[in-house]
């Protein structure tokens, strides 16, 4: 008996769990995606040229607060929760959702969707969004390189736009994220990698996209999204933890998985916090996940010109992901403002306007901080207005990527680096050159 299904995700792990265990199986039919998380990514189709021979007229995209009438409607047997960076409790919330319509309700097994290469393939993941896995995977294609391997980054899905023209994204220069039409949120992953000169991948067809970066790699690394688990079998588990977030790595999903699945565990931004919350962190993976080897590292912030933030009343504008489902009340731009001397950080709520405000209300925790959130060409004119309306000296941007090249502003502008700093030894390139040694005996 043909089982009908829903598929609950954010635009991206719901399509990988699509394509490689329900498209083409004859035991279920796919009635329906739902989605949340991410703005505007309901309304649209999983078109048929993705979906399959099964679906000719392509599968429709709710939002998920359509759930239950959706389980109703199509006689639902099952749903498939399908995305990361969720509180343990609140996927039982929707569990009970399902479960009380008459489905069941399942999380798949990360072995169960991993891709196999035949490259080597080192997967940098977290525990929680914010965690600093970007600056990680800059620093494990630094490592890499310096051995002479040709090293490509695959990420993790982030199709916010039209799926047909996303299958196989393939960035290596500026023009490529004009091309594909890049969210200031692509952008922020993908720009300093293509600044490092790596060439980066992603999209929706990640057996493809597989395929493709095996043509020109000699090690893959996978470059993780929120907390998710990897797309491909990693040789090597790299899994950041936060401490200012210490306990959260047994919390949520999928997070605590990818600390069960780690090889090296690395703490980062030690540096930032307190001491005794560093000790939980390194005993919950001691306990938990005792066969991981723990790492010590700080994000460390880097300002061209501290000087400038002196005595200046300063509107800090954070990475939105990491500010928003991360739960993060502040980022490394409040932590350059505080170290350099700003008089002040200003609120921005009084100037918010469109989906900024929206946003800032729908996620009470954040403060005087401003998340960069640009999904869609009308969420970037909202951040632009924002800033150009606030009242301050200066505006501090900690961005992954040069703000300035996507909005225009009317005053003026400092931008915040972090990078990957070991605290100590073992180092992550001892450690890791360790675990690729080890291959291949």
């Amino acid at each position: 008996m043909v089982e009908n299904v829903i598929i609950m995700g954010a635009a991206g792990r719901d399509f990988h769990n699509f394509n490689v265990y329900f498209k083409g199986n004859a035991r279920y039919r796919v009635a329906a995606f739902t989605a949340a998380q991410i703005p505007d990514i309901a309304g649209r189709l999983y078109p048929p040229e993705l979906a399959g021979a099964d679906y000719p007229e392509g599968i429709s995209i709710y939002p998920e607060s359509d759930l239950a009438g959706l389980i109703r409607k199509h006689a639902v047997d099952l749903v498939v929760f399908s995305y990361s960076d969720v509180p343990h409790e609140e996927v039982m919330h929707k569990a009970s959702i399902a479960m009380a319509e008459g489905a069941d309700f399942i999380l798949m097994g990360a072995a169960c969707t991993m891709l196999r290469s035949f490259k080597p393939v080192i997967a940098v993941c977290a525990v929680r969004t914010g965690c600093g896995k970007s600056p990680t995977t800059r620093r494990v294609c630094e490592i890499m390189r310096a051995q002479g391997k040709q090293v490509v980054v695959v990420r993790h899905p982030m199709p916010y736009g039209d799926l047909k023209t996303q299958v196989i994204q393939r960035f290596s220069d500026y023009r490529d994220f004009e091309a594909h039409r890049c969210t200031i949120e692509e952008r922020e992953e993908y720009e300093p990698l293509v600044d490092q000169g790596i060439v980066v991948y992603a999209g929706v067809d990640y057996e493809k996209i597989l395929g493709a970066a095996e043509a020109e790699a000699d090690v893959i690394v996978w470059d993780g999204g929120n907390n998710d688990t990897p797309f491909f079998y990693p040789d090597v588990h790299i899994v950041l933890f936060d401490p200012h977030r210490a306990g959260h790595e047994r919390r949520y999903y999928p997070g605590e998985t990818n600390m069960l699945m780690a090889d090296i565990a690395v703490i980062n931004k030690v540096d930032t916090a307190p001491p005794h919350k560093v000790e939980m962190v390194k005993r919950n993976i001691e306990t938990f996940a005792p066969r991981a080897d723990i790492v010590l590292a700080e994000s460390s912030v880097l300002v061209s010109q501290p000087e400038l933030i002196r005595g200046k009343r300063v509107l800090v504008v954070e990475d939105g992901p990491t500010l928003t489902h991360g739960e993060m009340a502040f980022g490394a731009g409040a932590i350059a403002a505080d170290l350099y001397g700003a008089a002040q950080l200003v609120d921005p709520r009084p100037y918010a306007v469109g989906s900024i405000r929206e946003t800032l209300r729908n996620y009470p925790h954040i403060d005087t901080v401003l998340p960069a959130t640009g999904y869609s060409r009308r969420q970037i004119e909202d951040l632009q207005n924002t800033i150009n309306a606030a009242e301050c000296d200066l505006v501090l941007f900690a961005t992954p990527i040069q703000l300035t090249r996507i909005v225009s502003l009317n005053k003026p502008s400092l931008r915040v680096f972090y990078e990957y700093r070991d605290h100590g030894n073992p180092t992550l390139e001892e450690t890791l050159l360790r675990r690729m040694e080890n291959l291949k005996k």
